[in-house]
């Protein structure tokens, strides 16, 4: 197994979304977003049929597959294990994160949404693989149900208290990835500011060099903050 395969390695988690993709399909957009240099794919639909969430998680399976990079379905554990995922995130209304872990097969990953510490201690307990941690900034676009943004103290708060990686979500873009990372993430969730960019690819990479630490946002370089234990898994 790479390094990829790493959660603690992990920079750029890249989210697809219908919805706001502007007429290109899941495919095309992780296509984009690969070339970019997404570090994982995670296939996100609220909407679709599970027939039509199957199909195009399929496609997806394939795609990273053959470029060596996870895959990591939203929500849906079904069609996680229907395409052999490489691991399913889940949220906090959805199947507790304990009965997850049961069902998954050992070395898939389990990413779990949280809030609070209360609910990243209960995750990691639990056997979350990584916590997925937000919304940060304002985030309401592509999740209207979703909390007021708590702002990047919740990371370090959270940070305190877990050792597994932490991916922030939520409003992230070129403007404030370089402050998640400074608050303790190892990681961004991204969805709008790729999905919807009309570049994909630029986008990505642009993202990636600034969760790296390589970029460069508002004329400052960015550095990178400190991250789990890669190993920790």
């Amino acid at each position: 197994m790479t390094d990829r395969f790493f959660p603690g390695l992990w920079r750029l988690h890249v989210l697809t979304d219908r919805t706001m993709s502007r007429g290109r399909s899941h495919l095309q957009v992780a296509e984009a977003a690969i070339e970019g240099g997404a570090d994982v794919l995670q296939f996100r639909d609220k909407e679709a049929s599970g027939g039509r969430l199957y199909q195009e998680a399929l496609q997806l399976r394939k795609l990273t597959r053959d470029a060596r990079i996870p895959f990591i379905v939203n929500d849906r554990l079904d069609i996680a294990l229907a395409v052999d995922a490489d691991g399913v995130h889940v949220g906090q209304s959805d199947l507790p994160a304990s009965v997850v872990r049961r069902i998954l097969a050992p070395g898939k990953f389990l990413g779990v949404s949280v809030v609070t510490v209360e609910e990243a201690i209960r995750a990691e307990k639990d056997g979350a693989d990584y916590l997925g941690v937000g919304p940060v900034f304002e985030a309401r676009g592509t999740k209207p149900d979703t909390v007021l943004p708590l702002g990047v103290d919740c990371i370090a708060r959270i940070r305190r208290h877990c050792r597994i990686p932490i991916v922030a979500i939520g409003g992230i873009n070129a403007d404030n990835a370089r402050r998640v990372r400074e608050a303790g993430a190892d990681a961004a969730a991204v969805i709008s500011a790729i999905v919807s960019a009309d570049d994909i690819s630029h986008a990505t990479r642009q993202l990636k060099r600034l969760l790296e630490g390589t970029g460069q946002s508002g004329g400052e370089i960015v550095h990178g903050a400190s991250g789990a234990d890669p190993d920790r898994r």
